[in-house]
């Protein structure tokens, strides 16, 4: 007991127990409390990207390349990021059935999970357009005039006035923008699919995009109207002004003539 009690008297005791309870807390704290909420994320993370290889090594693999290096039948995705899959995938563009002058909009193949695996991998080999958040695409508040003006600006020489689409050279076409998910619209203006030029957040802010989003959703509503009567597809002046040229001066010409007749007719008689 002497023995115990000189130990205790130690300078050195406090310290001693002091490591020994902060030891034993740690040790609780380590077997009992949840795993760290990044390293779950990571964990998650790596678990997608092991996924999404497996899918890319049986659907994308064949035309871009065991690690996405591209091959003659299918350019590089290093450094597309996970935005060009979504959209490409999610709009039923990829995988390819054939080579062609561009990749139409199908029926989607894989899943949305599936989509998101894909897109982890991809987005692994290199850093690039992540998909945007709902925040990010959602035109609520949005200026529709100012939309509307960006959009004639950088968008309707392809794309036409309202979204309708157009031919473009090659067999190429702007596709009809009326019910597209404004999230891949909002992706299109990141990463350029195929034949359109990027408008990344330096060139186009994402407030911008918000707007363009506004407008079509607007012009391309079920309610809208044309103010002007009949629309003629949307396709802007030149249409219109071919229709004026045809149908108005012909009707124009028919009258002329049909007057000129009734008035000799009248001169005979």
């Amino acid at each position: 007991m002497k023995k115990l009690s000189a130990r205790r008297r130690h300078p050195l005791a406090a310290v001693v127990v002091l490591l020994l309870a902060l030891a034993a807390t740690g040790g609780l704290y380590a077997a009992f409390a949840p795993a760290d909420k990044a390293q779950a994320e990571d964990t998650a993370q790596s678990l997608a990207i092991d996924e999404g290889k497996k899918l890319f090594s049986v659907g994308c693999a064949s035309c871009h390349g065991t690690g996405g290096q591209g091959t003659s039948d299918g350019p590089s995705l290093v450094g597309v990021g996970s935005a060009a899959v979504d959209f490409q995938v999610g709009t039923g563009r990829m995988p390819l059935q054939q080579q062609g002058a561009q990749a139409p909009a199908k029926p989607v193949t894989y899943s949305k999970p599936e989509i998101q695996q894909l897109a982890a991998f991809v987005s692994s080999l290199g850093a690039g357009p992540a998909v945007p958040t709902s925040k990010q695409y959602n035109p609520q508040g949005a200026d529709i005039a100012a939309g509307g003006e960006l959009f004639r600006t950088n968008c309707a020489q392809c794309h036409n006035f309202t979204g309708a689409g157009g031919a473009l050279t090659h067999g190429k076409v702007a596709p009809n923008l009326k019910g597209v998910d404004p999230k891949h619209i909002y992706e299109a203006m990141q990463t350029g699919p195929q034949n359109m030029p990027s408008f990344p957040d330096t060139t186009m802010p994402e407030k911008q995009k918000q707007q363009i989003i506004a407008f079509l959703n607007t012009a391309n509503s079920n309610n809208s109207e044309s103010p002007g009567g009949l629309s003629l597809g949307g396709l802007g002046p030149v249409s219109e002004g071919l229709f004026a040229w045809v149908f108005g001066l012909g009707a124009m010409i028919a009258a002329a003539i049909w007057v000129a007749a009734r008035t000799a007719k009248a001169k005979k008689s």
